[in-house]
């Protein structure tokens, strides 16, 4: 993310969905300005564009308010979405269920059919903050994707840890057929599993002398 070029970028509108707490506008205002910044809760929305690094893509990110009465308008912000940023309190499991009906009654709209995901798992600093494939499964992100290109991203918008990366997957996402996604994705577990089969193997024969 940094400074915009001179030649011309095409706008994407992204919406930034998720809890009042969940840490949206610290996230987004900690990597457009490198800032731990104090917010208060959003009432309404806030607006700012993101230029993804070397992309002709700049985002439009709409933060909207996650309280409890805010959020039956967040309909209201779906027409024209080409993306969903979804952010997620890692470490608060309190939440975590109203986290998971929110993010399934956005995702069961007709407008947002089909239109690219990243949960963003912020407060992977906090000591006990849940992995991603934890929240995989607790917010049952399988089944209520299916159809639709998605990612979890562990963050935090404390450090920046991850933001970038979130960032630039909602961009891929938008970017490549849905179909490629999920070859790519599945070359990357395979490659992965290799490398963990690898690792194991070298554990069982132990040091060499």
């Amino acid at each position: 993310m940094g400074t915009r070029s001179s030649k011309p970028q095409k706008q994407a509108h992204v919406l930034m969905l998720g809890l009042d707490g969940s840490g949206k506008t610290s996230l987004l205002y900690k990597l457009k300005f490198n800032e731990n910044v104090w917010t208060v809760q959003t009432v309404g929305f806030n607006v700012e564009s993101l230029d993804a690094d070397r992309s002709s893509l700049v985002l439009t990110v709409w933060d909207i308010g996650g309280q409890r009465a805010m959020r039956p308008h967040w309909k209201h912000f779906y027409p024209d979405a080409a993306g969903v940023l979804f952010v997620v309190d890692s470490w608060d499991q309190k939440r975590l269920e109203e986290a998971r009906k929110e993010l399934h009654r956005a995702l069961h709209s007709e407008i947002l059919r089909g239109i690219p995901l990243v949960i963003l798992a912020n407060k992977q600093d906090l000591s006990g903050a849940l992995s991603a494939g934890v929240l995989c499964q607790k917010l049952d992100l399988r089944r209520v994707c299916q159809g639709r290109a998605w990612f979890i991203q562990p963050c935090s918008a404390a450090t920046g840890m991850g933001l970038q990366d979130g960032f630039r997957k909602m961009v891929y996402l938008m970017k490549t057929p849905l179909r490629q996604t999920k070859e790519d994705i599945q070359i990357k577990m395979q490659s992965n599993c290799r490398s963990l089969i690898t690792i194991k193997k070298a554990l069982a024969c132990g040091p060499q002398s």
